[in-house]
């Protein structure tokens, strides 16, 4: 699999589950309530926000990806955003999406 297709089925699979988690969302819309447990709620609460932030780093991979494709599509891919320095064939095989060299990323 080249680079194209491996950040396309990246991003497929990330549409994927983002649509998974604002389904479930929509679902249990309004549905913390006083449980007949003690915490039941809290532990519901908890389990929210644990999806919004999976649900935030989601995105953020996305639009890394994205802009990661757009760098293939100009010719720019493996320069880094920040410094302009290549972003080493290390780096770009374990983080295809990266957009950044290792120095910037930190």
């Amino acid at each position: 699999m080249d680079e194209r297709e491996s950040l396309a089925a990246r991003a497929a699979e990330i549409e994927v589950r983002l649509a998974e988690i604002e389904r479930a969302s929509k679902a249990a819309a309004g549905g913390i309530g006083f449980g007949k447990r003690i915490g039941e709620g809290t532990n519901i609460a908890v389990e929210r926000i644990s999806e919004v932030s999976i649900h935030s780093g989601l995105q953020a991979e996305l639009a890394n990806i994205r802009r990661a494709q757009q760098k293939l599509d100009d010719g720019d891919g493996g320069v880094c955003d920040s410094c302009g320095a290549a972003i080493s064939a290390e780096r770009r095989e374990v983080l295809p999406w990266a957009v950044r060299c290792v120095n910037c990323a930190v």
